[in-house]
C-alpha cells in the first residue's frame, strides 16, 4: 500500500507538470498560445541563444582593462552543469555579438571558429551555453514547440480515406486529433527537424499574421524599423521538411482542400533542448561520415497503419546530427580535424541554411560552432580552399588565461577533498596557478611605448607582470610616479600582442596538463595532505620533458619563458603568503593597529600639502603637521631614492583618483596602499624575527613528541596559532606543520 501511494503522488505530480508545461496542444490552442507571446514564439535558432545569455543577466567584473561585461549562463544556472566557465568573458562577448549580428541580418549566415590552443576552454564555453539553452527551455519564456501529426483509429473515424468527417454519434464532434488517448490513435509521426508549429500557415497569411500580431505587442512590424523584434528569414518564409510538406499535401487533397479539417490532424509538442538525447544541440566529433542521411519510411511494414491516402507517398525520415541540431546549436569539435571534403557542404549551408540531400534539400535553423587549435587553422590558411571559407566563418580567438586567480578556479572545481581522497593544503591550486600562467607570458616590447616609459616596461618581470594583470600591482621596487605609470600601461600591455599570430596565451602549459600534475601530487606518500611542496615537485617533473610538452622549447628571453626558475619564483611566493599567514595567526600585531598608523600619517600628509595646520588630539592646540611622524613612518615604506615632498604628493592624489572611481565606497587605505601595509608588515616582523624563529619552532614542537618540553602559556600560544591557522586559512596540523618546516628551512634557518 505504501509503494501504491508514493506511485500514485509522483503519478499526479508528473500529470500536473505535463499540463502546465501545455506539453500538447491542437493547433488552434497553439495559434492562441502565439497570440499571447508573438516574440517568444517568433524566434529563430539565433535570436533564442541570443535571449538564453539575455535571460541569466549580466555582471560588472574586474579586468586588466578596467572592468568587462560577464555572462551568468557561464556560471551556473542549472543543477547538472559541466562546470564554470573561469575568465574568457572576451569570448563570451564576442559570442553574443556574433549572435546580435545574426539577429539584426534576420539569419545565421556564418559559421563561429573558436580557435586556440589545447585546452584553453573552447568546448567548455560552447557546452555552458549549451547547458544554459537546456535549462532556459524548461522555463515558461523559453518554450519551444514542434510540428507533428496524428492518425486515428479507424474505429473512431470511418471513411474512404481512413480518417473521414463522420463520427460515432456518442463520441460529439472531433474538431481536433491531439488530444485523442492513446488508444485511439492508430499513426502518431512527429517532425525529426523539429518543424516551427506556424510552418503549417502557407508563408503569405503566416506574413501578415506575424506582422499583426507583433504590431498587437507593441513590436512593429517585425522588420525591425518600426520595432525593436526582427523576424528572420527562417520564420517569415521558412517551409514544412519534406516528409510534412507531403503529409500536409495529402490531407488537403484528400479534404478537397478543407485547410481546417488538415489542422485536425496537426499536433503541437513541446519539447526540450538535451544534450544527452540530443534534441536541438549535437556535438559532432571529427569523423569521415555525412552529418545527415534520409531514410525511406513507407517502405517499412511498421508503418502499415498508416491511412489509406499516404499509402502511395513516398515519405523520407531525416537523420543525422545537422537534423537533430536543428532550431538549436551544432558544435563541430575539433573541425579542421576532418578531411576538408568532409565539411565542404558548410560552404553552401553557412550561408543559404540548406544541406541538399539525395532525395530533396533540407532547410535548416541552427547556430554553427566550431572549435579548432592554432596547428590546425595555420594548416588550414595555407590551403587554396581558405579563401572560400574566409567570408563564411568568424573567428574568434580563445587564448590560455593569463590571470593566475581565474586559472585557480578551474582546478579548484575539481581538485577537491573528495576527488583527490585527502585534504587540499592551502595554495596547493593557487601555486599551480601561477606557474601555468607564468608560463604563459611574453615580454613586453619596449619599442612599441612611448619613449619615457620604455625602460620601464623593459624592466618588467614575469612574476612583476602577473601580478600587475591580476591585482593591479606594480613592484615595490618602483617610486610612486614609476607606479603609477605603469597602473596606467596595465591595459595597454594585456591587450600588446593581440594583432599578433603568437600572441600572448597562446603557448604555455595547459590546465589540462596541471590537472594532472595536481592529481599526480595528491598520490605523494611523503604528504598526508595534497601539499603546495608536492605540486612543486610534478612541476619540476614536467620541466624535465622537453619532449613532450612543446612550450618547454621555448627560447629564453629576459627571465620569460624560463620555466624551471618559475618553479623557484611560485615557490618564492607560497613562502611570503606562508610567513603572512604563520605571522597574522601568532597575533603579534593586530590589522587595527596598521590601519590606525596609517590613518594619522595620511591626516598629516594631507594637512601638509594643503599647507594647513591641524588640531593636536591631546591638547587641541592647532599645530603643523608633525614632520618627526611622518618621516618614522616614510622611513619604512617609502622606496629608496624617492623625494619625500613629490611622495606625499603622489599619496594624495592616488586618493583623490580613488574616490573619483569609487564615490560611493569607504576610504579602505589598505585597499588603495597594499604596498605601504606590506612593507609596514615586513618591518614589523623582521625587527621581531627571533620573537617569530621561536614562536614556529613552538608549533613545530607541539605538533612533534616534543610537545612537553613547552611551558603552559607557549602550548597555550600555539593552541590559538592553529586555531586561527584552520579556521581563518583552512590549514591541518598536518599540512600546517609541512608548511612551517619549510618556511623554517627557507627563511629562519
Amino acid at each position: 500500500m505504501e509503494a501504491k501511494r508514493y506511485l500514485q503522488d509522483i503519478g499526479s505530480q508528473v500529470s500536473a507538470d505535463f499540463v502546465k508545461n501545455r506539453s500538447i496542444l491542437s493547433f488552434e490552442e497553439y495559434v492562441t498560445l502565439f497570440f499571447n507571446d508573438p516574440r517568444g514564439q517568433s524566434r529563430n535558432a539565433a535570436q533564442y541563444v541570443h535571449d538564453v545569455m539575455d535571460h541569466y543577466g549580466t555582471e560588472q567584473v574586474p579586468h586588466p582593462t578596467g572592468t568587462i561585461r560577464r555572462f551568468k549562463v557561464f556560471d551556473v544556472p542549472s543543477s547538472d552543469r559541466d562546470g564554470r566557465v573561469a575568465g574568457q568573458e572576451e569570448i563570451q562577448n564576442s559570442i553574443y555579438r556574433l549572435l546580435g549580428n545574426y539577429v539584426r541580418a534576420g539569419r545565421i549566415n556564418k559559421l563561429i571558429l573558436l580557435h586556440g590552443p589545447n585546452g584553453s576552454a573552447k568546448s567548455t564555453l560552447v557546452n555552458a551555453l549549451k547547458a544554459g539553452m537546456e535549462d532556459y527551455s524548461h522555463q515558461p519564456q523559453g518554450a519551444l514547440y514542434r510540428l507533428g501529426w496524428v492518425f486515428p483509429s479507424e474505429k473512431l473515424i470511418k471513411g474512404s480515406i481512413g480518417f473521414g468527417e463522420r463520427v460515432p454519434a456518442s463520441t460529439g464532434d472531433v474538431s481536433s486529433f491531439a488530444h485523442l488517448d492513446a488508444e485511439a490513435i492508430d499513426v502518431r509521426m512527429p517532425c525529426e527537424l523539429n518543424d516551427h508549429p506556424l510552418f503549417v500557415v502557407p508563408p503569405p497569411e503566416r506574413r501578415k499574421m506575424l506582422e499583426s500580431a507583433l504590431k498587437k505587442k507593441g513590436l512593429g512590424s517585425g522588420d525591425g524599423e518600426s520595432g525593436d523584434f526582427i523576424l528572420s528569414d527562417y520564420i517569415r518564409d521558412g517551409e514544412m521538411c519534406h516528409k510534412c510538406r507531403r503529409i500536409y499535401t495529402a490531407l488537403l487533397a484528400s479534404y478537397g482542400g478543407d485547410y481546417l479539417k488538415v489542422l485536425r490532424h496537426v499536433q503541437i509538442e513541446r519539447f526540450y533542448i538535451s544534450r544527452r538525447y540530443q534534441v536541438g544541440t549535437v556535438t559532432v566529433e571529427p569523423q569521415m561520415s555525412v552529418d545527415a542521411i534520409a531514410q525511406q519510411i513507407t517502405a517499412d511494414r511498421t508503418q502499415l497503419n498508416l491511412p489509406a491516402a499516404l499509402h502511395g507517398v513516398v515519405l523520407y525520415e531525416q537523420h543525422g546530427p545537422l537534423v537533430h541540431a536543428n532550431r538549436g546549436m551544432i558544435e563541430y569539435a575539433d573541425l579542421l580535424k576532418r578531411p576538408l571534403e568532409a565539411f565542404k557542404y558548410l560552404l553552401g549551408f553557412s550561408e543559404t541554411a540548406q544541406v541538399p540531400l539525395e532525395p530533396f534539400v533540407l532547410q535548416l535553423d541552427e547556430v554553427l560552432l566550431a572549435s579548432a587549435n592554432e596547428k590546425h587553422l595555420g594548416a588550414f590558411k595555407e590551403l587554396p580552399d581558405f579563401a572560400s571559407f574566409k567570408g563564411r566563418i568568424e573567428l574568434v580567438r580563445v587564448p590560455y588565461l593569463r590571470r593566475y586567480k581565474l586559472e585557480q578556479q578551474v582546478y579548484d572545481a575539481e581538485i577537491t577533498s573528495t576527488s583527490v581522497g585527502k585534504h587540499v593544503a592551502p595554495h596547493a591550486t593557487e601555486v599551480a596557478a601561477m606557474w601555468a600562467v607564468l608560463t604563459r607570458l611574453k615580454k613586453p616590447i619596449p619599442e612599441r611605448y612611448a619613449q619615457e616609459v620604455k625602460e620601464l616596461v623593459d624592466h618588467v618581470s614575469p612574476v612583476e607582470k602577473m601580478h600587475l594583470y591580476e591585482e593591479g600591482r606594480a613592484p615595490a621596487r618602483l617610486s610612486l610616479a614609476n607606479t603609477k605609470e605603469l597602473k596606467k600601461l596595465r591595459t595597454d600591455l594585456y591587450e600588446e600582442s593581440d594583432a599578433y599570430p603568437n600572441y600572448e596565451g597562446r603557448s604555455g602549459a595547459s590546465a589540462r596538463e596541471i590537472k594532472m600534475a595536481l592529481f599526480n601530487a595528491a598520490q605523494n606518500p611523503d604528504f598526508k595532505c595534497l601539499h603546495a611542496l608536492a605540486v612543486f615537485e610534478e612541476l619540476q617533473a614536467i620541466c624535465q620533458d622537453k619532449s613532450v610538452f612543446e612550450f618547454l622549447q621555448q627560447e629564453v628571453v629576459d627571465g620569460y619563458h624560463d620555466h624551471e626558475a618559475f618553479v623557484r619564483a611560485v615557490e618564492g611566493q607560497y613562502l611570503d603568503l606562508v610567513d603572512s599567514e604563520v605571522r597574522d595567526s601568532m597575533g603579534l600585531v593586530s590589522e587595527g593597529q596598521y590601519r590606525e598608523l596609517v590613518e594619522r600619517y595620511i591626516q598629516n600628509v594631507s594637512h601638509w600639502v594643503r599647507g594647513e595646520k591641524m588640531r593636536n588630539r591631546v591638547t587641541g592646540d592647532m599645530e603643523r603637521p608633525d614632520e618627526q611622524r611622518m618621516a618614522e613612518l616614510e622611513a619604512i615604506v617609502m622606496p629608496k631614492g624617492e623625494d619625500a615632498g613629490e611622495y606625499r604628493r603622489g599619496l594624495i592624489s592616488t586618493i583623490g583618483a580613488h574616490r573619483l572611481d569609487n564615490p560611493d565606497a569607504g576610504m579602505d587605505y589598505s585597499v588603495i596602499f597594499p604596498d605601504m601595509f606590506k612593507r609596514l608588515r615586513d618591518h614589523y616582523f623582521e625587527e621581531r624575527k627571533r620573537v617569530l624563529r621561536k614562536n614556529k619552532e613552538n608549533v613545530l614542537k607541539y605538533l612533534s613528541e616534543e610537545r612537553g618540553t613547552l611551558s603552559t602559556k607557549e602550548q597555550s600560544q600555539v593552541e590559538s596559532t592553529l586555531k586561527t591557522m584552520a579556521e581563518k586559512y583552512g590549514y591541518c596540523e598536518h599540512c600546517a606543520k609541512d608548511a612551517i618546516l619549510f618556511l623554517m628551512r627557507k627563511r629562519y634557518g
